[in-house]
């Protein structure tokens, strides 16, 4: 099975990227068990940020460039997917929407889909429900029921790390065929966010 994760993270580490990250482990986890020895999960990871000046001119032109080309193929053959925001002004970043502007309407149709979102503060938690899932549920997505919002004091908390199982167990029953009821993957491990931040960052 193929699982890709959707990163609109603009900075370098990103905290972003690190839930991305964390989900996909989970859901990784979660499809390896119910799959037995002959199971297995591919992972790949579209960082928007690399894309974000091919993403502009295909709005204006109505053609991708290679990256952003084989970034949308990627999206479109995965059998789940992961998408991840940081909040701007209440809701999910310019960056992130065109992308999925500029996505066929069509891609994500049945597609099992994971929403999460990190933010500076808990009182955008909101996000999920106000802008991400309707956003999906409009391209015929299958939206797992529980999404995922990390606030700065998140990180290292237990109640963050119980969201990332369930909602991967979810993805993971659904890309397995197996349902909302599929075996949760046990919770990972909880480490400080500084001490996650500082092993991203380039040596």
């Amino acid at each position: 099975m193929k699982l890709v994760v959707v990163s609109a993270g603009l900075s370098v580490p990103s905290s972003t990227r690190l839930l991305g990250d964390r989900l996909a482990a989970a859901v990784s986890a979660g499809a390896g068990a119910g799959a037995g020895a002959g199971g297995g999960v591919e992972v790949e990871v579209v960082e928007l940020r690399d894309l974000a000046v091919e993403i502009a001119h295909n709005l204006t032109t109505g053609f991708p460039g290679p990256a952003l080309g084989a970034a949308l193929s990627a999206v479109t053959e995965a059998d789940g997917l992961i998408v991840v925001t940081p909040v701007f002004s209440a809701s999910y970043s310019g960056l992130f929407k065109s992308f999925f502007d500029v996505l066929d309407r069509d891609a994500l149709t049945g597609k099992p889909v994971l929403v999460a979102a990190t933010g500076g503060s808990a009182r955008h938690s909101l996000v999920l429900e106000h802008a991400m899932r309707p956003l999906f549920a409009y391209l015929r997505a299958v939206v797992v029921p529980t999404g995922v919002y990390a606030a700065s004091e998140d990180w290292g908390a237990e109640g963050l790390a119980e969201r990332i199982g369930r909602a991967a167990g979810e993805l993971a029953g659904l890309m397995s065929g197996g349902g909302f009821a599929a075996t949760r993957p046990s919770a990972p491990e909880v480490v400080p966010f500084a001490e996650q931040l500082a092993a991203l960052r380039v040596p």
